[in-house]
């Protein structure tokens, strides 16, 4: 009896394909950048299981494409790369990989946030150009992150995480969560407010929203003129929950004082972007879950609920539970 197929779209950090290889027919896509769609297509077209990252598209072109496909996993929080209801309707069993990469992702939204504020890279290109002559009391004066306010736009796992970062450094913290996080935001200390509030009172602006709909250009030219013009944006949650447009905009203008971002729109950002030319902007490259542990946790989770939907079980974090009866 031949063992299902599964087709794995990139080389993955740890133990998880040599699992998944103990009772499977693995593929795994050798090179560093993603599959073509053409490959993917041929891929999933021959496998009852794939495992993906957020840079695969998995919607109606490929399920039609894939009559034997049972289950996708894909490694990653969000799965807006995945048309989760064309799954349901042909009983396609969706997983991610929520939780193991909260505390990593708020470490990481911090180590942003000081490296703007305190113009880290910028200090430290100045001294690799040989232009560090003395000290200077006037040198690279960046902005006290230590009382400031910070203003957290989702409140969900990695949201109240930063929230706990930021207790430590004693920041008054703001929020427009939803009716079901106020038990958690006074916990925390974090006041809600309307959004137009938020931005208008806060340093610092960490953005922690899932991509949809509703998200798309949350912040655009309206909101960024709200802001403080002695502001910073955070992004690590999506590229276009923000309107690059509008932050190269803001950020030439000078009506807002910095950016740091982890994601962009389009992503990866390309070379000649006018963005990559804008002032008081740190850019990095999707690299908000990565370290090891984490990366390696996430590959392994992702495994599991392959493993599990191609077993006939519920994968243990399904994205479409209702395939199991909710």
């Amino acid at each position: 009896m031949s063992r299902p197929r599964v087709f794995v779209a990139r080389k993955l950090p740890g133990p998880a394909v040599e699992r998944l290889a103990q009772t499977l027919e693995v593929a795994v896509w050798p090179g560093p950048l993603p599959p073509p769609r053409e490959a993917l297509l041929k891929e999933a077209a021959q496998s009852e299981g794939l495992l993906t990252l957020l840079t695969d598209r998995v919607d109606v072109a490929l399920l039609d494409a894939a009559p034997r496909l049972r289950a996708v996993s894909n490694m990653a929080v969000g799965y807006d790369n995945i048309d989760v209801q064309a799954c349901t309707a042909r009983r396609i069993a969706v997983g991610n990989t929520p939780g193991v990469l909260t505390e990593t992702t708020a470490d990481f939204t911090f180590a942003l946030l000081l490296a703007a504020a305190r113009r880290v890279v910028e200090a430290d290109a100045w001294v690799r150009a040989g232009r560090w002559r003395t000290w200077d009391p006037s040198l690279l004066l960046g902005q006290d992150v230590f009382g400031a306010t910070l203003g957290i736009i989702g409140f969900g796992l990695i949201g109240q995480a930063v929230a706990k970062r930021a207790r430590g450094f004693g920041m008054r913290v703001l929020t427009t969560t939803r009716g079901d996080r106020t038990q958690e935001a006074a916990a925390l200390g974090a006041e809600q407010v309307p959004l137009s509030q938020l931005l208008a009172q806060s340093d610092f602006v960490s953005l922690h929203v899932p991509l949809g709909e509703q998200t798309h250009h949350l912040i655009s030219g309206t909101e960024l003129a709200r802001m403080k013009r002695t502001a910073f944006l955070i992004n690590t949650s999506r590229g276009p929950v923000v309107d690059p447009a509008a932050l190269n905009e803001a950020l030439r203008a000078g009506t807002l004082r910095g950016a740091a971002l982890d994601v962009t729109d389009p992503e990866p950002i390309p070379p000649g972007d006018p963005l990559l030319e804008a002032p008081n902007l740190l850019i990095a490259p999707h690299i908000g879950s990565a370290s090891e542990a984490t990366r390696s946790r996430m590959a392994q989770m992702a495994a599991d609920n392959l493993l599990a939907a191609l077993n006939g079980q519920r994968p243990p974090h399904c994205v479409n539970p209702e395939l199991y009866g909710g």
